[in-house]
Formats: C-alpha cells, sequence, structure tokens
C-alpha cells in the first residue's frame, strides 16, 4: 500500500513539471496545454474568489455583473489559446504521420526490387558467387531485410494513427495461430540458442473473430522480442489458455527484464530501455507498440509482468466470439 502511495506521489510530481514537457516539445510557456492549463485553473479560482468579494462589498448589482463578464472574458481568452495550441500539435502530429506514410511507400518499392535483385545474384543463375562477393552480398540481403522490417512498420504505426487500419472479420481458432507463428520463429530461436515451447492449455470450440494477420503480428512481435532478450541458452515458453470469456496468450522469458522506472513507458513508440539497448543494438522500439494497438483495435487487453535480469512475462488476451 506505502509503494502504491508512492508511486502515486511520484506520478502527480512528474505532471506538476509542466515545463519540462514544454521544453521537450520545443514549446514556449504560452503556447503549452500543461501550464495553461495551470494558469486557467488559477484564474478560475481567483475569479470565483474575486466574485465573491466584489458581491459581500459592493451591493451595486451592474458593478458585480460587469465584474464577472470581464473575468469570464479572460478565462475565454486563456481557453482560446489553449485550444489554439491543441490544432497546432494536432496538426503536427497529422502532417509527421503523413510524411511517415509516404516516404514509407517511396521507400517500400526500391527496398522490393534490391531483394529481389540480390535473390537472383545468391541464386547463382548471374553467374558463381562465392568468397567475399559471397559473404558481402548476403550481408546486403541481411541489411536490407531489416530496411523492409522497419519500412513496414513505420506504415503500420501511420496506418494505425491515422484510423485506416482495415480489418478483415472472420472466425479462427487462436491455438491454431499460435502454433503456425511459433513454428515460423524457431529458426530465428535456435540462431538465439533459445528454446522454443508451445503449451495450449485451451480447447478447440473458443474461436476469435478478428483480422488472423494482424493479430498474428502482434503474436509474432511478443516472441520475437522475447527471443531477442534472452540470455543465451534461455528458453521462451508460450501458454495459451482459457480466461473467463478471453483467450490468454502469454509468452514468458527469462531475459534481460525491463527496469522498473522504464515499465511506464513500454508500450510507447520508439521507446527501448536503457538494458535492452545494452543488450541488443539493433530494434525499433516498434514492435510493443504495434501489438498493443492491434490487441486493442479487437476489443482485447494486453500487458506484462517483469523483473530487471531476471525476465519477462507478456500477455494478451481477446475475447472469444461465443456460437449464435
Amino acid at each position: 500500500m506505502v509503494y502504491r502511495d508512492m508511486d502515486l506521489l511520484k506520478k502527480i510530481k512528474q505532471e506538476l513539471k509542466f515545463w519540462e514537457g514544454c521544453s521537450e516539445y520545443g514549446l514556449g510557456p504560452w503556447q503549452c496545454p500543461k501550464f495553461l492549463f495551470v494558469v486557467m485553473g488559477g484564474m478560475t479560482i481567483l475569479a470565483m474568489v474575486a466574485t465573491h468579494l466584489i458581491a459581500v462589498k459592493y451591493a451595486e448589482p451592474n458593478f458585480v455583473v460587469m465584474s464577472v463578464v470581464g473575468i469570464a472574458i479572460v478565462i475565454f481568452t486563456i481557453g482560446n489559446v489553449v485550444v489554439q495550441s491543441f490544432e497546432k500539435m494536432a496538426e503536427a502530429n497529422r502532417m509527421k504521420s503523413e510524411f511517415i506514410s509516404i516516404a514509407s511507400h517511396q521507400l517500400r518499392t526500391p527496398l522490393t526490387s534490391l531483394k529481389w535483385l540480390l535473390a537472383i545474384l545468391l541464386s547463382g543463375r548471374l553467374g558463381r558467387v562465392e568468397g567475399k562477393q559471397l559473404e558481402y552480398a548476403e550481408s546486403m540481403k541481411a541489411s536490407n531485410d531489416r530496411m523492409i522490417e522497419l519500412v513496414n512498420d513505420l506504415l503500420n504505426v501511420s496506418r494505425v494513427e491515422q484510423g485506416r487500419i482495415a480489418f478483415k472479420k472472420e472466425r479462427f481458432e487462436l491455438g491454431e495461430l499460435v502454433q503456425e507463428r511459433a513454428a515460423e520463429e524457431i529458426n530465428f530461436a535456435k540462431a538465439n540458442n533459445v528454446t522454443l515451447e508451445v503449451r495450449n492449455l485451451m480447447k478447440e470450440g473458443s474461436p476469435i473473430e478478428g483480422d488472423r494477420r494482424y493479430v498474428g503480428m502482434a503474436f509474432t512481435n511478443l516472441v520475437d522480442n522475447a527471443i531477442r532478450y534472452t540470455a543465451t541458452k534461455g528458453d521462451v515458453k508460450i501458454i495459451l489458455r482459457k480466461n473467463g470469456r478471453f483467450a490468454r496468450v502469454e509468452v514468458r522469458d527469462r531475459g534481460v527484464g525491463i527496469p522498473k522506472d522504464d515499465q511506464h513507458n513500454i508500450f510507447q513508440k520508439f521507446f527501448r530501455s536503457a538494458n535492452a539497448m545494452r543488450h541488443k543494438t539493433e530494434g525499433t522500439g516498434l514492435g510493443l507498440y504495434l501489438a498493443k494497438a492491434f490487441v486493442e483495435l479487437h476489443k482485447g487487453k494486453i500487458g506484462f509482468t517483469s523483473q530487471e535480469n531476471q525476465g519477462s512475462t507478456f500477455w494478451f488476451e481477446l475475447p472469444i466470439k461465443r456460437a449464435i
């Protein structure tokens, strides 16, 4: 209980440091919504006190009315500035999303072309490739694949932010999807000396309704993270079970874990904890953000428990579609 109270006080203290958020976004105090809300709150309190004192001291109704109107105009002016600040931030966010979408689309075409050209080169159809040439070509292919993965993630982020994710509604067994996607991760797990184990404790006949592809992407992102941040010769356990009217998937690892101070940021875009960056320099910080977005768009829930240097358990739940 004491720890909860301390965490609450810490959050309140962080929220009161509104100037830090303003400087982070490059905003002056009179452009920062947090600061303006504080000013507006203070003005409202002062207006209430002033109105009371004026009403008590002066019995003249016209004077009281004019005072209240004047104070209301000041509050309205500050409120208008707040609204304008939000409009500027919303416009900047829209332009950023559009830029990411356009840039990602433009990048994907040449990257895809390069992928196929490298595949033809490595196949040997244009002549034998060996020695250093083969080494460099394979390195180029790996880098190109990472770039395509990043571009696809950026496109998905843009679609989520703009509300342009188109879901295909279909019924499917989550257990089957988990088994399929886990099988696709086996080679990646072996390459990282990680053992992958799947335990399906949920009986068939409990279908999920939604887009199989996006649910699969959410699951794969969790498994991929678990494998990446698991210590050498570790193991990752995937458990599927029923939890009331939800189907629950848990991905457990014994990896580097997440520091307590970083846990509240873990589902934010581009965020990577300090120990994760020490363990693996590669990564975009988009996987968990997208996993959360895809699960919540399916009316599901997602969360985790973690302890630094002990491991993490990420889970998500999706509603089971009852038979009509």
